[in-house]
């Protein structure tokens, strides 16, 4: 009864600090999500600052997850939205290339450029750089249906990024086994 309890007050705190979060979405680098989720038939809003990525790796598995645990606790906030609709044609290219435009400016570098000739799926990474270092990285992806945005704000090792995938929201990244000289694995 006690630990049902705790759980209780636990989940209650938790969802209050979410909640709060949630109507701090200032930073957040896109303009356009109010108008994106005025037009998707579901979307989901993940905001994580300093404090919630410190809270949520409490629950991390300390062995397992030591390379994420250390990279969040660098971390400023790990900020996701996915916008889903119902049909194709919700969301225009001019919304696209809107976003794409905010990260078009000295401060972030694009890092990856995936677009298929029939729009069926576009992906963009951009790395927000400052003397060399790497501070901050914005993940695009658009689908017909769906669109996706990650933004990982503060210094990131491009070593440990992948082992962020599956976790608060972000994609497992999927990476390729190293290959031997010559070719041979």
């Amino acid at each position: 009864m006690k630990v049902k309890r705790i759980a209780i007050v636990l989940i209650d705190a938790l969802l209050t600090s979410a909640a709060a979060l949630a109507q701090d979405n200032s930073h957040f680098p896109v303009t356009l999500q109010k108008k994106l989720a005025a037009r998707a038939s579901n979307y989901t809003e993940v905001d994580l600052n300093r404090q919630m990525l410190a809270f949520a790796s409490h629950f991390m598995d300390k062995k397992n997850d030591a390379a994420v645990r250390n990279m969040i606790e660098k971390l400023n906030g790990v900020y996701v939205r996915t916008y889903e609709f119902s049909k194709p044609g919700e969301y225009t290219a001019a919304d696209v290339e809107a976003i794409r435009r905010q990260f078009q400016n000295s401060a972030w570098t694009p890092m990856v450029k995936d677009h298929s000739k029939n729009g069926s799926s576009n992906s963009d990474i951009y790395m927000k750089t400052e003397g060399g270092e790497i501070l901050g990285m914005f993940i695009l992806n658009a689908e017909p249906q769906e669109l996706d945005f990650v933004y990982i704000s503060g210094p990131i090792n491009l070593n440990d990024l992948s082992a962020m995938g599956g976790n608060f929201g972000i994609p497992k990244l999927q990476t390729r086994p190293n290959s031997a000289p010559g070719g041979s694995k």
